[in-house]
């Protein structure tokens, strides 16, 4: 008997020892929303992404167990392949659920079009119905740079149901372009009926209820010229002034003589007046400056590189989404913004 008293000690110790490695607090309870980001981003809390690119059932089994929040898929320079993104999808299921109790890690896909004008988002709709159904939690559409391109993809991303709850919405976004038969396999990866699928398919915040998240990348000279209608089109959850390509937009070919993508990343000590790091050439400081000032203005949540000793300054500066590059840098954020969520 005092054996076995002696081995349950033992393990409860032992136990305790997992929780608190795993971190956040074990006591957290059930998950409170379907997508793990939306959980997040609605409590106030920092999101911690990792990219994959073609990943396939194998892929997503070794991913269903991340320390990090989100996984974004890439479409946008990766391949487009509509079935292993479904294995992959699998794979997440089979392997999880997450250590926060969600069934997957929120999944958003870069899409394999760019959001250029209206027409051309509208063209390729058949593209955002094929990944979504894959039961995918999100999209990032690259290169938005106008309004009709964005009020197009959301329409694309959207049932053409009558929510008259959401105060006018449908007076600025045009209906819904999805169209039934893909709701089954989209639910059957959530684990909910197709009519719940139905309901809860609607992009956050702009539906509260909503369980997608939409996402822009802002990332060339006609976005920033036209960022103010952008950013104020409704649907939109979080998004990037698109570092990269906005070097490459702004400073021309001194793109590649400054180092090239490393320019667009590379800090040179001290913070803007916003509490950004400085990245040292005027144009592109006042560029991220302009699109993240107006993403804030919209309520859309920004996402922004970060180094271990950048971090705290972003966070401080209203960041809240970043690549989880190394578990030191995502247990430090968490740390600081006290995170209770497990992961």
């Amino acid at each position: 008997m005092k054996r076995i008293v002696l081995t349950l000690a033992c393990f409860g110790i032992a136990l305790g020892t997992l929780l608190s490695a795993q971190g956040g607090d074990s006591n957290y309870g059930k998950p409170k929303r379907l997508n793990k980001m939306i959980e997040l981003l609605g409590a106030g809390q920092p999101v911690y992404d990792v990219g994959v690119t073609g990943g396939g059932y194998e892929e997503g089994k070794k991913l269903a167990q991340t320390t990090n929040d989100m996984i974004l898929y890439e479409m946008e320079h990766g391949p487009f392949d509509p079935r292993r993104l479904r294995e992959f999808m699998q794979g997440l299921i089979d392997g999880g659920p997450t250590k926060s109790g969600h069934r997957t890690p929120t999944v958003l896909v870069t899409l394999p079009f760019l959001g250029l004008d209206g027409p051309s988002v509208r063209a390729n709709t058949w593209v955002i119905e094929q990944i979504l159904t894959a039961g995918v939690h999100g999209l990032m559409l690259c290169h938005a740079r106008n309004a009709d391109a964005v009020k197009a993809f959301v329409a694309a991303s959207r049932y053409p149901f009558d929510r008259t709850e959401l105060k006018g919405v449908d007076r600025v976004i045009p209906e819904g372009l999805r169209g039934s038969g893909g709701q089954g396999p989209a639910a059957r990866v959530w684990g909910i009926s197709a009519n719940e699928y139905m309901e809860k398919a609607d992009p956050w915040p702009m539906n509260p209820n909503g369980e997608l998240l939409l996402s822009l990348k802002m990332e060339d000279k006609y976005a920033l010229e036209n960022i103010d209608e952008i950013t104020a089109v409704p649907g939109i959850g979080w998004g990037e002034w698109g570092p990269g390509d906005q070097s490459m937009s702004l400073m021309g070919l001194e793109y590649l003589k400054k180092g090239g993508s490393d320019e667009a990343h590379a800090g040179t000590g001290g913070l803007t007046p916003e509490g950004l790091p400085r990245i040292g050439v005027a144009k592109l400081d006042a560029a991220r400056a302009r699109i993240m000032g107006a993403m804030k203005a919209h309520h859309i949540f920004p996402l922004h590189s970060a180094r271990m000793d950048d971090l705290e300054a972003l966070l401080k500066a209203g960041v809240m989404v970043t690549h989880g590059t190394s578990i030191e840098l995502t247990n430090k954020g968490r740390a600081l913004t006290k995170r209770q969520m497990p992961y």
